[in-house]
């Protein structure tokens, strides 16, 4: 059992930077494949980016390429979203999930985790 607390979330205006962090229960955090989704008022969750056990190989929604970063500290425990650039649509509860590395899956889709927290809310002001 994994357990997942995600932190950073707050209010900051169109153009600027937020850095998410999700920090993880357990000793098997190495072994697991990370991922943020976000989920706005009134939409369906959607994927952000995810990144596997190692820190080897990253993913991105279309939507957030170029502006996010996620990267994981597998001796904290630890996995991150650095957020630039930002606008008003990428306004949304963000959401840290994980899977273990042998479940494959292609990391795009919310039913191929496990593991989520309880989510962290990110408003940007136009």
């Amino acid at each position: 059992q994994v357990q997942l607390v995600e932190s950073g979330g707050g209010l900051v205006q169109a153009g600027g930077s937020l850095r998410l962090s999700c920090a993880a229960s357990g000793r098997t955090f190495s072994t697991y494949n990370m991922g943020w989704f976000r989920q706005a008022p009134g939409k369906e969750r959607e994927f952000a980016a995810a990144i596997t056990r190692s820190g080897g190989s990253t993913y991105y929604a279309d939507s957030v390429k170029g502006r996010f970063t996620i990267s994981r500290d597998n001796a904290k425990n630890t996995v991150y979203l650095q957020m630039n650039s930002l606008k008003p649509e990428d306004t949304a509860v963000y959401y840290c999930t994980g899977t273990p590395w042998a479940r494959g899956g292609s990391y795009y889709f919310a039913y191929e985790y496990d593991y989520w927290g309880q989510g962290t809310q990110v408003t940007v002001s136009s």
